[in-house]
Formats: C-alpha cells, structure tokens, sequence
C-alpha cells in the first residue's frame, strides 16, 4: 500500500542509510500509528512523504480525505475483498455499515490493526488463492494499490478473477495526464531503510487501456480532493 501520488514531495532530500537497521511493512504501520514519518525514495533519488494518517483514517486523516473515502465506500455496496487493506481503514468501515469485507495484506501488523478495529482481514499474498473467488461484488485497489508489483495489468486481471458475475473494480489511480510510470522504490525512515521492490503509478488516463486489456470496462471515473476514483466492471 504506498501511494506515491498521494504522498507530499519532500522539499528536502533525507540522505539514505548505508547499512544498518532495515525497515519492514510491519515496522512501517507501528510508526503510522505512533504518528512518526516514513518516506518513500524512487532510484533516481526522489522523495515522497508516506501518507500514514490517511492510510490510518478516521480523525488522523484530513477532512478531504474522508470525503474521498467515503466516495469509495459508496462504490463497494456488497461483500468487497480489499486488496492491500494496510491498517483496515475501508475493510472495518465496510464491516461497521453491515457490508462483509475480507482485507488482505501481505503485513502481519496490517492484519492485526484491521482486526482490532473490527474489520476481518488475513495476511497472504493477492496472488495467492484467496476465499470466495469468483465471488466479490467490489474489488477495492485503494491508495494506489493498482500498482502493486509493478504490473497494473496482472492486478487487475487478478482483481477479475476475484469478482463475481457484474462485479465492479473500485480502483484508485493518479490524476489524468500521463499513463503508468514503472518505479523501482524503497521505504525509509531517519533511521533505516527497506528493500527494493517494483511499483507503478497509474494514472486515470490508462485506465480504459487497462480495463479493455484484462476485459473489464470503465464505468465511472469521480475525482474528490484532488484524488480519481475508476470503476471497472465486468463485460
């Protein structure tokens, strides 16, 4: 779960650890919710402030982006499976109005913050079998989640493979203006730093490519504070 577009730049650069302490995901979402920075640094050197008090919701987050989060609970009415659920903030809303919800991370802390906040939520890989395949109404791929692995087009033929029958991808994407820029990133803190791993940012403007490549069609297209939200669904 790590939005680039969503983050701030930072106006400043923080100079990388070498060596030392390394930096997990569960490491990362004990410091979202004890409130202290993390950042996000692309290979050539770029930084991005990670998102962690929206990724948290509620009263950490600012009051535009509870509108846009409440924009995307609107468009998961039946049972969702979110996909890179971080923290739960959408998984145990979903829960609290009577809609089943399942979150999947791949960070045990993820899991167990979802859990506490009443959500249901297991640790596992979204490319690994999952429950009720074939089965969701909503496929929710928040914060940017699209771009997991680097390779939108295999997450949203997976996000398919998850869906029922008229089913619909609740996908956020960056704003119009450019197609999908492959990253290489890693996440840092002052103090350490982790591996690595592929990304993609996606941009609303690829998004009937990439629904019409994995047989999907965009329905919707709603932007709130300044973040796009796309509905894909099933042809």
């Amino acid at each position: 779960m790590y939005d680039l577009s969503a983050g701030r730049k930072a106006p400043f650069v923080v100079p990388a650890r070498r060596g030392g302490a390394t930096i997990s995901m569960d490491a990362l979402y004990r410091r979202a919710a004890e409130g202290l920075p993390c950042w996000i640094r692309d290979r050539a050197g770029s930084l991005w402030e990670m998102p962690l008090n929206r990724w948290i919701g509620g009263t950490a987050s600012s009051k535009q982006d509870r509108r846009a989060d409440e924009q995307i609970l609107l468009a998961c009415p039946g049972p969702t499976i979110d996909l890179g659920c971080g923290p739960g903030r959408f998984t145990a809303e979903l829960a609290s109005r009577d809609t089943p919800a399942l979150g999947v991370d791949m960070s045990a802390m993820a899991v167990e913050m979802t859990l506490r906040r009443g959500g249901v939520a297991i640790q596992e890989d979204i490319f690994m079998p999952l429950p009720h395949s074939g089965r969701w109404q909503q496929v929710l791929l928040a914060d940017g989640n699209i771009g997991i692995g680097g390779d939108p087009v295999r997450v949203l033929r997976r996000a398919r493979e998850l869906l029922a029958p008229h089913g619909v991808v609740v996908a956020e994407m960056d704003a119009p203006g450019f197609g999908v820029r492959h990253e290489i990133v890693r996440c840092e803190t002052a103090q350490a730093v982790g591996d690595w791993f592929p990304w993609a940012r996606v941009s609303a403007s690829a998004a009937v490519d990439l629904a019409n490549a994995v047989g999907l069609r965009v329905v919707n297209i709603v932007e709130v504070a300044q973040r796009n939200i796309v509905e894909m669904a099933t042809t």
